[in-house]
């Protein structure tokens, strides 16, 4: 039996595999070592994925996909694991974007991409990442992921450039206020994670041309910045996350824009990540 988890920023969704059929069991928090300590991940297993696997054979080999799992960070997180799983065999850790390689490309080479929480992407060859333009954060980059599209709203919010009926619906909507709002992205952990909440606001109000050109324009960013590094032309372009795949008419439309054509929109890569176990 494997146990398979793909590990954003926001949540953590773990699979089984036993025997060629697959269990997904649960989601629980987003597990990420750059951001959380061996204990809070230790914490996070035992509360929350340790009741489901009470009754259940014990776990052979692990495979971790994981945001913030650098090769400085591997070790911490399969300490974590190793500790609290106990599994009889091994435990592999890799970073997210091999996750989503794994996932969307299998064994063929492509150019596989994420936004959710945050954004990445990476040209793969079939076997291993060769090339991966640095996501750099919400701060310095994440184009076209929740994270960025909650700062522009907000910092748009709080510059009066919504507009007033716009501005409104915002507030009532989130029930925030503008005290609320900087406590949590200048005082409270995870302010990545608080912009990404606002996804649902920005969603229900894509209709308003001025937030369809703002996921727009964020989504045109994301192609210049990244997408368009890679030999983009030549290989085909797959997407996965959240932010992908609840607004894929406005990335669609932003890579009609930017003279690209996406493959395939996928929501989450754990399908994609069994498949690729059974078949290996």
């Amino acid at each position: 039996m494997i146990l398979i988890a793909d590990s954003g920023s926001t949540k953590t969704d773990w699979a089984i595999v036993e025997q060629g059929k697959e269990t997904i069991l649960v989601s629980t928090k987003g597990m990420n070592p750059y951001f959380q300590t061996e204990e809070d991940i230790k914490t996070e297993i035992e509360l929350h994925l340790l009741p489901f696997l009470a009754n259940r054979k014990p776990v052979e080999s692990i495979y971790f996909y994981g945001a913030g799992c650098t090769d400085e960070k591997k070790p911490m997180m399969q300490s974590a694991l190793k500790h609290q799983l106990q599994p009889t065999g091994r435990v592999v850790v890799y970073s997210d974007m091999v996750g989503v390689a794994h996932a969307l490309c299998k064994n063929q080479p492509g150019i596989a991409c994420i936004l959710g929480t945050g954004s990445n992407s990476c040209f793969y060859d079939g076997e291993k990442i060769v090339e991966n333009v640095s996501p750099l954060g919400f701060i310095l980059g994440d184009e076209g992921s929740g994270a960025v599209l909650g700062k522009l709203i907000v910092g748009d919010l709080l510059k009066n450039q919504l507009g007033a009926e716009l501005k409104e619906a915002f507030f009532e909507y989130t029930q925030l206020t503008p005290a609320m709002i900087i406590e949590q992205v200048y005082r409270k952990p995870f302010p990545n994670r608080f912009l990404a909440s606002l996804s649902p606001f920005i969603h229900h109000y894509i209709a308003h041309p001025w937030v369809y050109q703002l996921v727009k324009n964020s989504f045109c960013a994301f192609f210049k910045r990244n997408v368009m590094q890679y030999n983009y032309q030549h290989y085909p372009i797959r997407f996965v996350g959240s932010i992908a795949y609840h607004y894929q008419e406005v990335l669609q439309d932003a890579a009609n824009e930017m003279g690209i054509t996406i493959e395939t929109i996928e929501k989450s890569p754990i399908s994609g990540l069994i498949s690729y176990y059974q078949n290996k």
